[in-house]
């Protein structure tokens, strides 16, 4: 966007968001959660979407992509906004321009360990400094309203150094409407295993509501997980990145019915359509580039997948892509 840019609007803002373990969220996913891939995977049943993490500080310079990170329809709501930075005028300005566009709910993350984002003071990295993070959060809380942002959160920087219950709670008497919680530390990273028993520690501590996250690779996962910590619901990530249907199997699964098995042909169908959305939403070829790097983690698991990857690697037209996939499914459910 140039300096002179003005946010694409947001086309509704509801009144409220849907917490509950038949609530599945959808996280934002850095280079993934797109306006298409939400849309689909809001098809397969996710209750709010997230979008990719926005920079406060390139929102309010109107750095260029910034518009198609926010880019959203009627059927993209409820809409959660992911705000990132370390500096509370900045988040400030951010969420009061967002809001002005008709944005009304917001996340701010305090919990990403890319080392970009670490040596900005920003993500996982304001866990190290909670008077700043609180200055921050009661920033974001007082142009969006009590109860419209919530908080992305780890265990802390590192073993060492933990943060919780204490800024939790802190989070919840400033106005925080919701926390999610990624249980690692900034070090492990997505390293080990996520401690879903520092979710049990936390729950009955908070009146709000809490989401789980982390190593939720399948619905069962979703499911075990929110039994195990008593937490309000799961927000999918890397599952959800490698397979969208999770929302309609996790579902499945609250009403006590077994998931649709993933065939070939349902496969197929979940890629088409993920394609006939990018095609229709994403600017220029972006989206064709984008599906060539989608599609192998979609059958990641069936036979001949990594040839499949290197032969969309060479595809330069839509018809190349339609053409392989074509070619592969079939081959792959003999």
């Amino acid at each position: 966007m140039s300096k002179t840019a003005v946010l694409p609007r947001c086309p509704a803002n509801p009144a409220s968001l849907a917490f509950g373990p038949d609530r599945p969220w959808l996280a934002p996913l850095a280079g993934y959660s797109d306006l298409p891939f939400r849309l689909l995977c809001r098809e397969y049943g996710a209750a709010v979407c997230v979008t990719e993490m926005v920079s406060a500080k390139g929102l309010v310079y109107h750095s260029p992509g910034t518009g198609e990170l926010l880019a959203s329809l009627p059927e993209d709501q409820p809409l959660v906004v992911q705000l990132f930075g370390a500096e509370a005028d900045f988040l400030r300005r951010a969420v009061a321009m967002l809001r002005e566009a008709g944005y009304g709910w917001f996340d701010l993350n305090m919990g990403c360990s890319v080392p970009k984002v670490l040596r900005q003071g920003a993500g996982a990295a304001m866990l190290g400094d909670m008077k700043n993070s609180l200055a921050v959060a009661r920033a974001m809380l007082e142009g969006a309203g009590p109860g419209r942002v919530g908080f992305k959160l780890r265990l802390g920087l590192d073993d060492a150094r933990p943060v919780l219950p204490d800024l939790a709670l802190r989070l919840e008497d400033l106005g925080a409407g919701w926390l999610t919680l990624h249980p690692r530390t900034a070090r492990q990273g997505f390293g080990g295993a996520a401690d879903w028993q520092a979710l049990a520690r936390l729950a009955p501590r908070l009146s709000l509501p809490l989401l789980a996250s982390g190593d939720l690779f399948s619905a069962a996962d979703g499911l075990r997980c929110l039994e195990q910590t008593g937490a309000t619901g799961v927000m999918y990530a890397r599952g959800a990145m490698h397979d969208p249907a999770i929302f309609a199997a996790h579902l499945a699964l609250c009403r006590g019915e077994k998931p649709a098995q993933a065939t070939p042909a349902v496969l197929r169908a979940m890629i088409l359509r993920h394609m006939e959305l990018a095609r229709a939403l994403c600017p220029g070829r972006a989206a064709l580039w984008k599906m060539r790097s989608v599609v192998p983690r979609y059958v990641r698991a069936l036979p001949g997948a990594r040839a499949l990857r290197q032969q969309l690697c060479r595809c330069t037209e839509w018809g190349e892509l339609t053409e392989a996939l074509e070619n592969f499914l079939p081959a792959a459910s003999r």
